[in-house]
């Protein structure tokens, strides 16, 4: 058998049990983390030192991190554990159930519910010892009326998919599984036999006529042969914008591989600085192979964005391939560009021009004072036929129901309106 090296433990022997402590954190977050990388990790320690945090942090992070949609979770996990000295009560107060008017609300950041459960694995949660505990005379009783409470699958429904936890994640893919987009068929000019057709089928007809003798005995109908379009989909997959597109792709393989939804193929690309075809990784079955050879595809996961150069290169090089026949294109994106808004304007309206549909999708809409002031934003707008949101299960939910009502126009109008003002 292969003889192993001794491991030297620093001279405390504390940071090696908390660096294997934190090890294991994170991979109750979803990172797989072995014992190999435990044993590198606390040698690169050993060898970097633990005089600086930066230095530290890089150190843990180069040893632990090997995928971009880890970044975000060892981040949390590690500000948690080795840099917030209050965080077992910040954790336990995220834990605890929240009760309207008693605690002050607060919106957990992306990633942060998920390290909290990961690092308080197995610790069930108390209240307060003024409220749980006490005299049996003096006992304060909190009586919480769940008549009017929604379930736990409409909360997951309405809940952005930036707050989930790691188990609520995998609850919202099982959801998104079952969910379908179906389009209604688009009449084309080629038609098919039917009794009750509007057009009358000459070829048809004259050849009956011709075995009666050149007597014509019936006429021969045509109906409008049903089409259905392509969908076309265009997903920014920036550090903005991480967390919404792996859930929403999850969603498109599973549009991608039903059959009976009624739309002929799906082509799917990311942009973030560059485009990326990922057509062919959705027609994988399995899900989760299909999305990691569509991260392995793209290679500008987390990076910045690039909206207007990345229109260009699609209405360049894929437009004409693919938005024939009339096609439905879903633009999921912020619509936060840092490039001249002039050009991404062009761009918008050249694409607008070659799809039957475009729809945007945009988690920001969120917010309940969403305005476009972004210039990005502004420059986009005029140019989509519907500006709905997308952050969570009941937003495409909606956006199955109306995809194929070609007057609904989402948020577009009110927006353009305080646009204008």
């Amino acid at each position: 058998m292969p003889e192993i090296a001794p491991l030297d433990i620093p001279d405390d022997p504390k940071l090696a049990q908390n660096i294997t402590h934190f090890a294991r954190a994170l991979r109750r977050a979803g990172l797989p983390i072995g014992t190999g990388r435990v044993i590198d990790a606390i040698r690169a320690v050993q060898a970097a030192g633990f005089t600086d945090k930066r230095d530290f942090y890089w150190t843990l992070h180069a040893c632990f991190v090997n995928r971009p949609e880890h970044r975000l979770v060892f981040g949390q996990v590690f500000r948690l554990y080795w840099r917030d000295p209050r965080y077992v009560e910040h954790m336990m107060a995220m834990m605890l159930p929240a009760i309207r008017g008693v605690q002050e609300e607060r919106v957990a950041q992306a990633a942060e519910k998920r390290a909290a459960e990961a690092l308080l694995d197995g610790v069930r949660p108390e209240l307060p010892e003024d409220v749980s505990r006490g005299d049996d005379e003096e006992k304060t009783l909190i009586d919480v009326d769940s008549s009017m409470t929604m379930s736990s699958e409409e909360r997951l429904r309405s809940l952005d998919f930036e707050q989930m936890s790691t188990q609520e994640v995998a609850r919202a893919k099982r959801m998104l599984a079952r969910l379908t987009l179906p389009i209604k068929p688009i009449p084309s000019r080629r038609g098919q036999a039917s009794q009750r057709g509007t057009r009358i089928d000459w070829r048809r007809t004259l050849r009956a006529s011709m075995r009666m003798g050149g007597e014509l005995h019936h006429i021969s109908r045509l109906k409008p042969r049903p089409r259905w379009p392509n969908l076309v989909v265009l997903c920014d997959i920036s550090g903005s914008m991480s967390q919404y597109s792996r859930i929403i792709l999850h969603f498109l393989h599973t549009v991608a591989n039903a059959r009976g939804q009624g739309w002929a193929r799906v082509h799917a690309f990311t942009f973030g600085t560059r485009l990326t075809n990922i057509t062919r990784h959705l027609q994988h079955r399995d899900v989760d192979a299909a999305l990691a050879a569509a991260g392995a595809e793209a290679q500008d996961w987390e990076g910045g964005t690039r909206i207007g150069a990345c229109l260009h290169s699609f209405n360049r090089d894929w437009s004409r391939r693919v938005m024939g026949q009339g096609a439905v294109v879903l633009l999921i994106t912020d619509g936060l560009d840092r490039d001249d808004p002039d050009e991404l304007g062009r761009e918008m309206e050249r694409l607008h021009l070659s799809a039957r549909r475009l729809i945007w999708l945009n988690p920001l809409l969120r917010w309940q004072g969403f305005a476009p002031r972004a210039r990005g934003i502004a420059a986009m707008l005029p140019h989509v036929d519907s500006f709905r949101a997308g952050h969570s299960i009941a937003s495409l939910e909606d956006l199955a129901q109306v995809i194929s009502r070609t007057e609904d126009v989402g948020e577009k109008a009110r927006l353009l309106a305080a646009l204008s003002t």
